[in-house]
């Protein structure tokens, strides 16, 4: 009997040792659902248009100001990875919905009513919002609550900041399809999972290989 005893109370100390184990695994492990590829899939699909309307319906070397953090390449990525010592990529994809949240903005707040981009992008934006609310949807709303390392959250308050109250020297000038071609090539290695076969898979490849060292963060994007 006392054997028995034993014997179930190590089965119990196994079991609420594999439990604990799998509520502390981040939330970064489960595979990217099927809907949010879906999503991120139509959102895609309209993107492969942004060269006909952010490029030939704007005068030549038009810009628009963004902040700096707005300028989101792969490079910022890694830079990002260096710095933050296990930064967690689901941390990284929440930025990257809430950079690109402001950029589609801004971009649709130059147009007028009649711009002949008008419309195709603020179809954009419906499509981007509605991945957002499938991503939001996807996972526990605790974690959406979590504290941010303290180097993102600066970036996220940056975001939300005041325009008057952002100085001078934070403000850059982007023609409006390289912010697009910064939100495409960012969204397809961030959720790499949707998008297997991309011409920005080489992209994607060294995106991931980045060890972390110092090294050039300045890699020339497509």
């Amino acid at each position: 009997m006392f054997k028995s005893m034993v014997q179930l109370s190590t089965s119990v100390y196994l079991l609420g040792g594999l439990l604990g184990l799998f509520l502390l695994s981040p939330v970064t492990m489960a595979p990217t659902p099927a809907s949010m590829c879906t999503a991120l899939k139509t959102l895609n699909g309209s993107l492969s248009n942004r060269r006909r309307y952010m490029k030939h319906n704007f005068p030549i070397n038009y810009t628009i100001r963004v902040h700096y953090e707005e300028v989101f390449k792969l490079s910022n990525i890694n830079r990002m990875r260096l710095h933050v010592e296990g930064l967690d990529e689901l941390v990284l994809q929440r930025l990257w919905f809430q950079v690109n949240r402001g950029v589609l903005k801004k971009i649709i707040r130059v147009m007028p009513e009649r711009h002949p981009s008008r419309q195709y992008t603020t179809e954009l934006e419906r499509r981007f919002r509605d991945a957002e609310g499938v991503f939001v949807q996807s996972h526990p709303a605790e974690v959406f609550q979590q504290e941010l390392p303290e180097s993102i959250q600066d970036t996220w308050d940056h975001l939300t900041e005041e325009p008057s109250r952002v100085p001078e020297s934070s403000w850059r000038s982007a023609s409006p399809k390289s912010l697009l071609d910064n939100l495409c090539h960012t969204m397809h290695c961030l959720f790499s999972e949707c998008f297997a076969s991309t011409e920005t898979k080489r992209d994607c490849e060294y995106f991931k290989e980045t060890p972390p060292v110092a090294q050039d963060v300045t890699k020339k994007e497509k």
